[in-house]
């Protein structure tokens, strides 16, 4: 998923500073693609703390009706220094990508796209096609993780996983598409690729059940609430928040109060580079943001009317070519116009 902010604000990510119990992180809507499009729910980066582990984007939409609407539509965009997760809770997405992908993502299934040095995709709510009803809601979250300094210009390529991992009791249900997690004395471990220890859950929970989850002592977790009453480490934590837990702690319990849960865990190593985000890029300064918006608005080309067509030849296609998506790519925003100065770490 592309950040469509217009002016999107440049901001350095570090490891937070730790907290005593669980922190709670309020989200700040977003909307995405212009004044009638969807809106999203993003509860990281923010000021307060930029990243958990190495995730470092998180956003969280729906339940949307989409059944009269073209729901989600995102044209063609870059990225770099990154990974994009994508999971559903109901609905269907379509990727398509610079390096040939074309998959659609159902719930219960992972969409992972390695930027590396540079990638470009679409994401879509399907057309209807002949004899096929279009899903009537669209209802998930769209993640990121950063890439360390030695796997963040790897060759772009994209996973598809629609078998993972699932332990369920007595109205406990835990499904890892990322890292590993023990839960009810199973290790589930995903197949997805990842590039620093890291986790990612949905865990679903009955009124009235509990879980405990057995996690790494050194991570770093959060806990993103969708729909129900929450108890995470004893702390409510209402819907459409995260709650956050610094490292140090061997177990994690989840509690459902009087309405069923649905919560996504994310967890990791406290990430210990420095990281420059603004818009859909990840880096390490200043200078290969530039670099890489300059690469992208080379290759795409920018009008003076602000039309944007794909160029072939032009610039150096870092970023590849998305074949198949009804409109052009995302125009490139201005960057600022100051120099970021790094802010100091915790």
């Amino acid at each position: 998923m592309s950040n469509l902010e217009t002016r999107p604000t440049e901001q350095v990510c570090a490891v937070g500073a730790p907290v005593a119990d669980v922190e709670v992180l309020d989200a700040r809507d977003v909307p995405l693609g212009g004044p009638r499009a969807m809106s999203v729910r993003r509860t990281i980066p923010q000021r307060s703390r930029s990243l958990v582990g190495a995730w470092c984007f998180c956003d969280h939409y729906g339940p949307d009706d989409v059944s009269g609407s073209e729901g989600m539509q995102v044209p063609p965009h870059p990225h770099i220094g990154l990974q994009t997760v994508s999971w559903l809770f109901a609905g269907e997405i379509l990727h398509r990508d610079s390096v040939g992908s074309l998959q659609a993502v159902l719930p219960g299934e992972l969409n992972l796209m390695t930027a590396g040095h540079g990638i470009s995709h679409s994401e879509e709510t399907p057309a209807p096609e002949p004899g096929r009803v279009r899903p009537g809601v669209l209802h998930g979250v769209q993640l990121w993780t950063v890439l360390p300094s030695d796997a963040r210009d790897v060759a772009p390529h994209f996973e598809h996983h629609g078998d993972l991992p699932v332990a369920a009791a007595d109205g406990v249900r835990v499904h890892v598409f990322m890292g590993e997690l023990t839960v009810l004395g199973e290790t589930l471990v995903s197949p997805a690729r990842t590039y620093t220890p890291l986790v990612g859950a949905q865990v679903d929970l009955a009124p009235g059940t509990s879980v405990v989850l057995d996690v790494d002592p050194g991570f770093e977790h959060g806990l993103l609430v969708d729909a129900g009453d929450v108890a995470f480490e004893g702390a409510a934590v209402p819907p459409a928040t995260l709650g956050y837990v610094a490292p140090g702690r061997g177990t994690l319990t989840v509690a459902a109060g009087e309405r069923p849960v649905r919560a996504v865990l994310i967890g990791g190593a406290p990430f210990t580079e420095d990281v420059v985000m603004w818009w859909n890029f990840v880096a390490r300064d200043h200078d290969e943001i530039v670099a890489a918006r300059d690469a992208w608005a080379a290759q795409v080309g920018e009008e003076p009317d602000g039309a944007t067509t794909y160029t072939p030849g032009a610039g150096d296609r870092r970023f590849g070519q998305v074949d198949g998506y009804s409109s052009g790519p995302l125009r490139a925003p201005v960057l600022p116009d100051v120099r970021l100065r790094p802010r100091s770490r915790p």
